[in-house]
C-alpha cells in the first residue's frame, strides 16, 4: 500500500506546474529585457546622442513592459491545481514561453533601431 501511494507521490511531485513555469519565465524574461534595453540604449547614445530624451524613454520603456509581462503570467496563474498539471497545456504553454521570449529579446532592439532612424 505504501508503495503505491509513494509511486503516486512521486508521479504528482515531478509533474511540471504550468504557473510556477511561466511566472519563473516572465521573471527571467523581464532580466534580460532590462538588461539588453540598459545595453542597447547605451550604445544607441554613445553614437551621438546628446539629448536626455533616451534616458526618459529608458525609464518609460522599461515599466511598459511589466503590464505586458504581467498578461502573460495571468493567463496561467489562475489555472486549477489539476490544470496546472495538465500535459495537454504544454503547447499552449510553449507558444506563450516563445511570444514572451521573442517580445523580451527583440523589442529592446527594435526600438533602438526606430529611435535611431527618427532621430538620424
Amino acid at each position: 500500500m505504501n508503495d503505491v501511494l509513494s509511486k503516486e507521490r512521486k508521479a504528482y511531485v515531478h509533474r511540471r506546474d504550468w504557473r510556477k513555469s511561466m511566472s519563473d519565465n516572465v521573471a527571467y524574461a523581464l532580466l534580460v529585457y532590462t538588461g539588453l534595453q540598459i545595453w542597447v540604449t547605451v550604445k544607441a547614445l554613445k553614437a551621438g546622442s546628446d539629448s536626455i530624451l533616451p534616458y526618459l524613454a529608458l525609464v518609460v520603456l522599461v515599466a511598459g513592459i511589466i503590464p505586458a509581462c504581467r498578461w502573460f503570467e495571468r493567463r496561467w496563474r489562475d489555472l486549477s491545481d489539476d490544470e496546472a498539471h495538465d500535459q495537454a497545456l504544454s503547447g499552449a504553454f510553449r507558444a506563450d514561453q516563445i511570444k514572451l521570449w521573442l517580445l523580451a529579446i527583440g523589442l529592446p532592439f527594435v526600438l533602438t533601431g526606430l529611435y535611431m532612424l527618427v532621430t538620424s
